[in-house]
């Protein structure tokens, strides 16, 4: 039903800034909430953070917060996660999500029905 499509990833080193966006399309207008997961091979999908269809609310998890900055641009039917200070733990391939409930940030990955391919963000040190 909707289509996403991340972008923005790259090699990056230690303290480094990088912005992901995630496009969507197939269905303009819908009021889903979107989020960030991230996952390396060995483990599984971990929450980033989510922002509500109006961006009226957000939640991060403990590991990025005051680092991470999602926000949404819904004229444009785009998410973004700015990523500041970046660290080596945070490499991992970065997946964006819709949630059809638009009214709710949810860090559990089975509440979203749409995910993207995913953008590879890797960061040395």
């Amino acid at each position: 039903q909707v289509q996403l499509v991340e972008s923005g990833g790259g090699l990056v080193h230690a303290g480094d800034s990088l912005r992901l966006s995630c496009a969507a399309s197939g269905r303009t207008g819908s009021n889903y909430a979107m989020g960030w997961f991230r996952q390396v091979p060995a483990k599984e999908r971990e929450f980033v953070a989510a922002i509500t269809s109006s961006s009226g609310s957000t939640l991060y998890a403990d590991s990025v917060k005051g680092r991470f900055t999602i926000s949404r641009d819904n004229t444009k039917n785009t998410v973004y996660l700015q990523m500041n200070s970046l660290k080596p733990e945070d490499t991992a391939v970065y997946y964006c999500a819709a949630d059809p409930w638009g009214g709710r940030t949810s860090s559990r990955s089975y509440t979203y029905n749409s995910w993207g391919q995913g953008t590879q963000v890797t960061v040395s040190s």
